[in-house]
C-alpha cells in the first residue's frame, strides 16, 4: 500500500473544482452570487465564447481590502461565516469559502477590487502578490481561459451556443431572485439583457414574457414562518418541458424533489397530459429550518419540517389554481383569445400584493394552522351512497319527460328561474353587470355552446364542462374517512425493511385512508381492508407504491390519485354526450354550474372547457373599423 501523505494544494483546489466548477455557467453562479451578497446594486457581466474564453463580473458592492485579497483566492477562507450557528442558521448565497480557490485552480482568475473608503483599488492574480489598480468602488472578477491547465476537463465542455444557453439561465435565476439589482449581460460584445432595478411584475416580464404573466396567477400565502410568493400559470400556457421552472428558497434557486412534488400535485386535476406548467414562486421561512450545505453547488436543501413545507405549498398552490376563471370572468383560457388580466390571490384573507419577499426578511406573520393537517373529518359514507349518488348525476344528463332537464343536481325550480333571467335568442347585448359567462345563444353541432357576455362571444364545450362539474362533486361526496372494505382473506406479501419502518412510522395516516395493515411476519406485511373505491386494486401493488411515497414525501397522495381516477372514470360516463341538443335553460343551468366550480377552466384530462371571443377579436376578423 503506498504510504499516506498529504496532497498539493493545487491538486486539492482541482478536486474540489471538479464539484464546483462544472462548466462556465457554474463559475457564473459562484462570482455573481459573490456580487450579490457583497450589496451590490448593479452588476455587469460579460461573456466571450459561451464563457469559455473569458467571464468577466463588475459589480458596485463593498469590495474587498488589499489585505484580504490573497485570503480571498484560498480554500476556505470566507467573510459569511464563523461559527456552527452561522452555518446553522446562513442568510447569504456563497457561504463555503472555496468557490474562488477552485475557480483559480483551472482558470486564469484575477481580482481588481477598491474597498469603500480606499484611495485606490488593488488587483491580485492567483500565486501572485496584489498591486495597485484604478477602479470605482466594487470588485471586478475576470475569469479566463477555463480549463487551460486541464485539457481532459476541457474536451468534456459543449459548444458554444450550449455552454452560452447554460450561462443565461444561471443570470434567469440570479435576476429573477434579486429585482432590486440592475443587471447587464453581454455576449461576444452584444448587449443581451439590459435589467433597472424595479417591481418583481417588470423583471418576470422581462425574462418570461409579457405572455407568461397574462397567464399566470399571482400567489401570496403565508402560515406561521413559512411565506410562498410569486406567479403560477395556467394550465393553459403549459409546456412541454420544465425550461420555465423556478423556484427559490430564501432567494436561493434550488431544485428539490419535495418541492417539484407538492407543484405537481397541485397541478394534477388540471394538467393535461405530459405538459409541464411554468412559475416563478418563492418560498422564505426561517435559514434554521432549511439546510443548505447539501450539495457542493448549493442546489438541494434539506428541510427540517418537510411535511409542513410541502403541505403548505400543495394546499397555497392548489386553492389559487382552484379558482376558475368561468367564475371570475377571465377571458382568453384558450388558445387563439386574445389576453387575460393576472389573477390575484391571498391565503388566510391576506391581501395580494405585487412585490416578493426580500431574501433574509422575515415573513409577514399569519394565522397558524396545525402541522400536519389533519385528514377532513367528515361522516363515513358507504359505496352504495357514492354509487348512488353516481349514478343520480348520470339520470339528470338525461331528457326528462317534457323534454327539459337540470344537467346537474339543479332543481326544476332554479331551471325556471335560470330560463327567466336569460335573454332570447334574439336579444342584442348582455348587461355589463350580467354572469361571467353570460347566457346561452345556440348549441353548434350538438357540441359546443355559444353564449353571449359583456365581453363577447365565449365557446364551451359541453362534454368537458359537464365533465368537470360531475368529477368536482362526486369528490366532495366522497370527501372525508373513506367506507372501508374488509378483506375475506388478508392479502400478505413481503417488503423490505425500508417498507416495514414505513408502514409502523404511518400506521395512523394508513389507517385515516381506510387500510388497515400490519405485519404477518418478519419480512411480511397483511392488508385487512382497504377504501371500498379500491377494492378492486391490485392490494400488493398499491401498497408498496404508497409506502415508497410516504418514505419520499411526507403527505401522499397516491390514494387520493388512485380514487380520483375512477371518479373521473365515472363523470365522463355521466357527462352529457356530443349531438345531445340542449334546450336554452339547460345551456344556461350548465353555465352557472361552471361559475360555481372549482377548476371548471379545465376537464378531468387537462383541456380546456371554454374561451372567450372578445368583440376586439371579432371586429379584427370582420376588419371592422380598419
Amino acid at each position: 500500500m503506498p504510504h499516506i501523505h498529504r496532497l498539493p494544494d493545487l491538486l486539492v483546489n482541482q478536486i474540489a473544482a471538479g464539484e464546483v466548477v462544472e462548466r462556465p455557467a457554474s463559475v457564473l453562479k459562484e462570482v455573481l452570487e459573490n456580487a450579490v451578497d457583497a450589496g451590490a446594486h448593479a452588476i455587469e457581466v460579460q461573456l466571450e465564447q459561451g464563457g469559455v474564453r473569458r467571464i468577466r463580473v463588475a459589480d458596485d458592492g463593498c469590495g474587498i481590502a488589499r489585505e484580504e485579497l490573497a485570503l480571498a483566492l484560498e480554500r476556505h477562507a470566507t467573510s459569511k461565516i464563523a461559527t456552527l450557528d452561522d452555518l446553522e442558521h446562513v442568510g447569504t448565497m456563497g457561504f463555503r469559502g472555496e468557490a474562488l480557490a477552485a475557480i483559480a485552480a483551472v482558470a486564469r482568475t484575477s481580482i481588481t477590487s477598491r474597498a469603500e473608503g480606499a484611495s485606490h483599488a488593488w488587483r491580485i492574480e492567483a500565486g501572485s502578490e496584489p498591486a495597485p489598480a484604478a477602479l470605482n468602488q466594487g470588485t471586478v472578477v475576470d475569469v479566463a481561459d477555463l480549463y487551460y491547465n486541464t485539457p481532459a476537463r476541457r474536451k468534456f465542455l459543449k459548444t458554444e451556443s450550449t455552454e452560452y444557453a447554460h450561462c443565461d439561465d444561471m443570470f434567469r435565476r440570479v435576476a429573477l431572485a434579486r429585482p432590486d439589482i440592475g443587471l447587464q449581460l453581454a455576449h461576444n460584445g452584444r448587449v443581451i439583457h439590459r435589467l433597472p432595478p424595479g417591481p418583481a411584475e417588470a423583471r418576470v416580464a422581462a425574462l418570461m414574457g409579457d405572455d407568461f404573466l397574462q397567464h399566470a396567477r399571482e400567489v401570496q400565502a403565508d402560515a406561521g414562518p413559512l411565506r410562498l410568493a410569486g406567479f403560477a400559470s395556467l394550465p393553459a400556457y403549459s409546456r412541454s418541458s420544465r425550461d420555465a421552472q423556478y423556484f427559490f428558497v430564501n432567494g436561493r434557486f434550488v431544485r428539490d424533489k419535495l418541492l417539484t412534488h407538492a407543484v405537481r400535485e397541485a397541478y394534477a386535476d388540471i394538467l393535461h397530459g405530459s405538459r409541464h406548467p411554468a412559475y416563478v414562486l418563492f418560498l422564505e421561512l426561517d435559514p434554521a429550518g432549511v439546510d443548505v450545505n447539501v450539495h457542493p453547488a448549493k442546489i438541494e436543501v434539506r428541510f427540517r419540517e418537510a411535511r409542513a413545507v410541502h403541505q403548505f405549498v400543495y394546499h397555497a398552490l392548489k386553492r389559487v389554481l382552484a379558482e376558475s376563471g368561468a367564475g371570475r370572468g377571465d377571458a382568453g383560457l384558450a388558445q387563439g383569445a386574445a389576453s387575460m388580466p393576472t389573477g390575484t390571490a391571498g391565503e388566510d384573507g391576506a391581501p395580494a400584493s405585487g412585490s416578493w419577499p426580500t431574501p433574509g426578511t422575515a415573513p409577514a406573520p399569519a394565522a397558524t394552522r396545525p402541522w400536519p393537517p389533519s385528514l377532513p373529518q367528515q361522516g363515513r359514507l358507504a359505496m352504495e351512497s357514492a354509487t348512488r349518488s353516481y349514478f343520480d348525476f348520470t339520470a339528470s344528463a338525461r331528457p326528462a319527460q317534457g323534454g327539459e332537464a337540470a344537467l346537474t343536481a339543479t332543481s326544476p325550480a332554479q331551471i325556471a328561474g335560470t330560463a327567466a333571467a336569460a335573454p332570447s335568442f334574439a336579444s342584442s347585448h348582455t348587461p355589463a353587470d350580467g354572469p361571467p359567462l353570460g347566457y346561452a345563444l345556440a348549441q353548434l353541432h350538438g357540441v359546443y355552446i355559444l353564449a353571449q357576455n359583456a365581453a363577447g362571444l365565449v365557446l364551451v364545450d359541453m362534454h368537458a364542462a359537464h365533465e368537470r362539474i360531475l368529477y368536482e362533486k362526486l369528490k366532495t361526496v366522497l370527501d372525508g374517512r373513506p367506507a372501508v372494505q374488509r378483506l375475506l382473506i388478508p392479502a400478505v406479501f413481503s417488503v423490505s425493511a425500508k417498507d416495514m419502518a414505513a408502514a409502523e412510522e404511518c400506521a395512523e395516516v394508513l389507517s385515516a385512508m381506510g387500510f388497515d395493515v400490519g405485519a404477518a411476519g418478519p419480512q411480511e406485511l397483511a392488508v385487512r381492508s382497504v377504501p371500498a373505491l379500491l377494492a378492486n386494486a391490485p392490494v400488493a401493488e398499491l401498497m408498496r407504491q404508497l409506502l415508497q411515497e410516504l418514505r419520499e414525501y411526507p403527505a401522499t397522495e397516491v390514494v387520493t390519485a388512485r380514487r380520483n381516477e375512477l371518479l373521473a372514470t365515472m363523470a365522463c360516463h355521466g357527462a352529457v354526450r356530443a349531438n345531445r341538443q340542449l334546450t336554452l335553460p339547460e345551456m344556461n343551468a350548465l353555465l352557472r354550474d361552471m361559475e360555481a366550480t372549482e377548476r371548471a377552466d379545465q376537464c378531468n384530462h387537462g383541456r380546456p372547457t371554454w374561451t372567450q371571443l372578445s368583440m376586439a377579436d371579432l371586429d379584427r376578423f370582420f376588419m371592422r373599423g380598419q
